[in-house]
């Protein structure tokens, strides 16, 4: 794959390790990555991912096995992800945030051999990790790489208060400072990957049954790093600009930017653990000259309307890349005025590792995706798979080196999704304009994209049928004005004692936050087709009429 593209791959690179090596060889005296006042050296990263690589390999794993890594935005993920991407391992991206059910259902099906997890989510995986083939589990707390002094103080907070850290216990289990230790005295034990081995499973939610996850190869991640900086051009940076970083590395858009395309230029990727926290994140960025910002529409009106964010110092910030959710005029607006930056719109899926178009820098346009990345070839179809003219709305097809080999363990879904000649019907529905952008009009499948993570209806419909004062129920997503989509439920009820505090106190059991319903009505029947299939766009039409509200 690599040697179809020297334009976008000149160094020849055939995996993500072979970046991280030239990276570190490079700007070895520079910073790759800080957050929480500690800062992590291209020099350090490339030791600690090699003993980490050699930690793995001398506790039995092999190249090919699968790690899943639920982490937040410290600097343990990347230490984490590129570490066990040089011992041939394949990572399996895992949201801290997840409920019991959700993180069994994604390790049963990746069959992750081992799970790297922070200390403060590490209940919820001691209850299900004996139902799963995970044998190793490394814990990590907050403060683990930072200075002495400064690690004992904060990981002596955390456990002060001790509903951040409840108690767990793992049959095989080692903290994430040992396995460093370990994997120091240990043999060097890189694995030599080609573009073709797996790198990745990314889980997104999928139109039927529970969230499945797209194969992406290093070929795959390597030629999306070469299409985003060719996009990008100068703008990516000189050795040293700083990339603030506050969206989760384990979403395939921060993902591939920090760990790749940052990564590979030298860039210092500043990294929020909690962007929720705004006094906190504020304070992160006090005395930074920031270069870039990765950004969601959410995150954006958040920002804007803190007072914390306008006095910070944004005369060096060059560029703001959004992504992930529709960026509406009202966000681009408020951030153009409050630091000087135009947002430019791209549009990804994890499905193509993920960036498949951007606007054009200087000529940014709200509510355009902009044009395609270079080697990526483009389709805008009707329902025969028919192309169509400029300016007819269709669903996107996209075909390139970034695409995904498939989906895990699920042979119908991918001959679905992908065509024999390797195009993917994305399930976007755009129009291409006469100047070759694009924009998007609709999507074609039923998901719901809460602050950039796509929420699949099935999956709320599966869990809330389980009440048994439930006949059946449908989600549709409706706009909101800082989540860009909030989840609505319509329920059919059994009986008459059901209310909305019964619904919400379910669905915390089995959901991660985002995907709790926002807003419930109880009607008397779904309304359906001719062959009994739900009508969503009729439930979207009854969002106006009055009921109750989570």
């Amino acid at each position: 794959m690599t040697d179809l593209l020297p334009d976008l791959n000149p160094h020849g690179f055939r995996s993500v390790p072979d970046v991280l090596k030239h990276a570190t060889a490079r700007f070895g005296p520079r910073i790759a990555f800080s957050a929480l006042g500690a800062e992590l050296r291209f020099a350090e990263l490339e030791q600690k991912t090699a003993d980490f690589a050699a930690y793995l390999r001398q506790a039995g794993l092999a190249p090919g096995d699968r790690i899943a890594i639920q982490l937040p935005n410290l600097l343990q993920s990347p230490v984490a992800v590129l570490g066990a991407l040089r011992a041939g391992l394949i990572v399996v991206n895992t949201n801290p945030l997840y409920t019991g059910p959700e993180l069994e259902h994604q390790l049963r099906d990746s069959g992750a051999k081992a799970l790297v997890v922070l200390a403060n989510v590490a209940h919820v995986a001691a209850g299900v990790v004996p139902g799963t083939d995970v044998e190793l589990v490394i814990v990590t707390e907050a403060g683990d790489m930072h200075p002495p002094l400064r690690r004992t103080l904060i990981n002596t907070v955390v456990k002060r208060v001790k509903k951040l850290v409840p108690p767990y216990r793992f049959a095989r289990q080692v903290s994430f400072r040992e396995a460093l230790r370990r994997g120091a005295r240990a043999p060097r034990a890189d694995h030599d990957s080609t573009s073709e081995d797996i790198a990745v499973l990314q889980y997104t939610a999928g139109t039927t049954g529970p969230a499945k996850a797209a194969i992406l190869s290093h070929g795959n991640l390597v030629a999306n790093m070469g299409q985003v900086q060719t996009h990008l051009g100068g703008t990516v940076g000189e050795p040293g600009s700083i990339w603030v970083g506050p969206l989760p590395l384990y979403h395939i858009f921060s993902f591939t930017a920090h760990n790749l395309v940052f990564l590979s230029k030298g860039c210092h990727s500043l990294l929020i653990p909690n962007p929720r926290d705004l006094d906190g994140f504020a304070k992160a960025l006090r005395d930074t000259r920031m270069h870039g910002f990765l950004q969601i529409n959410a995150l954006i009106l958040m920002l804007t309307g803190h007072e914390a964010f306008r006095g910070l110092d944004y005369s060096e910030l060059k560029i703001t890349v959004a992504a992930g959710a529709a960026l509406t005029e009202d966000a681009a607006a408020k951030w153009k005025a409050l630091t000087g930056c135009v947002v430019s719109e791209s549009y990804g899926m994890s499905e193509t590792s993920p960036g498949v178009t951007g606007n054009i820098l200087g000529q940014e346009r709200v509510g355009s995706i902009g044009v395609a990345f270079a080697e990526t070839e483009l389709r805008v179809v009707d329902d025969t798979g028919a192309d169509l003219p400029d300016g007819e709305p269709g669903e996107l097809w996209v075909r390139g080196p970034q695409v995904m080999q498939g989906y895990w363990n699920a042979r119908e879904e991918t001959e679905r999704t992908l065509t024999p000649d390797r195009w993917l019907k994305s399930g976007d529905v755009v129009v291409r304009e006469a100047d070759q952008t694009y924009r998007i009009v609709d999507r074609k499948k039923d998901l719901v994209v809460v602050s950039g993570f796509n929420v699949a209806p099935n999956e709320i419909e599966n869990v809330i049928s389980q009440m048994p004062e439930v006949a059946e129920c449908a989600v549709v997503g409706m706009p909101h004005k800082k989540t860009g989509e909030a989840v609505c439920l319509f329920v059919v009820p059994e009986g008459a004692a059901l209310t909305a505090k019964d619904i919400l106190a379910h669905s915390r059991r089995f959901l991660t936050n985002y995907k709790i319903p926002k807003h419930i009505h109880f009607v008397p029947d779904l309304p359906r087709n001719s062959v009994g299939k739900v009508l969503r766009r009729e439930l979207r039409r009854q969002l106006e009429t009055p009921g109750s509200e989570a």
